[in-house]
């Protein structure tokens, strides 16, 4: 179809790559415990942009780019990094303020979460995340290659489908996310050590996120 090979085991392919954490999945999913659904659609909705753009880029060759050029892979790679620790500084702060909230009974009747995104805000940090990721454009290129006919004329429709099959997937995935982040929201409200713990374990899973991308190597 299109020039794609072996579309079922594309697909189960991406579904096993897609449940697997990753900075912007977990970053969606804080922000829908946090803020609720519309606020976690806000952040998917600049995943899958970015996700779009990467995909794109990938078509384009820009991942031939980044194989052949140090400088410019070790650019967006230390960007990507630095940004992620910006974040995870931030969750880390805000757990802080919690904890500080000691004498207080619950989330609900305290004062607003500090550092923490709203509106367009939520959609463009999501994006940025998504694209300050180097490694994920040589893995849309080393994954779609494999299941892209070299005979067929279209090469870009093949990529298109790949991408909308994986988009897809990423939509549904990232719709239980968001509705799960509902129902924590609901614990977190009422269980304010709850909050602050999570918090500030998410935090420390973007600081590993960030070095685990600044160590990597193209």
């Amino acid at each position: 179809m299109l020039g794609v090979q072996n579309l079922p085991t594309y697909a189960v392919g991406a579904l096993l790559i897609i449940l697997l954490p990753g900075p912007s999945s977990l970053f969606t999913l804080s922000i829908a415990a946090q803020l609720g659904v519309r606020a976690g659609y806000r952040a998917a909705a600049g995943m899958f942009l970015g996700e779009t753009l990467l995909m794109v880029a990938t078509a384009a060759g820009l991942a031939s780019l980044l194989q052949a050029n140090e400088l410019v892979f070790a650019v967006v790679k230390y960007a990507g990094a630095g940004y992620l620790t910006w974040i995870a500084v931030g969750m880390i702060r805000a757990a802080l303020a919690m904890w500080r909230r000691r004498d207080e009974k619950s989330v609900e009747d305290a004062p607003a979460t500090p550092d923490l995104p709203q509106g367009g805000r939520l959609f463009r940090r999501s994006l940025v995340i998504t694209v300050l990721n180097p490694k994920a454009i040589l893995f849309f290129l080393s994954f779609f290659v494999q299941f892209v006919d070299p005979q067929y004329a279209y090469p870009g429709l093949s990529f298109a489908l790949l991408a909308a099959v994986y988009q897809v997937i990423s939509i549904a995935y990232v719709t239980v996310l968001i509705f799960s982040g509902t129902y924590l929201a609901a614990q977190f409200r009422r269980r304010r050590k709850l909050s602050a713990s999570l918090t500030t374990g998410a935090g420390a899973v973007f600081l590993g996120f960030a070095a685990k991308l600044a160590t990597t190597s193209n």
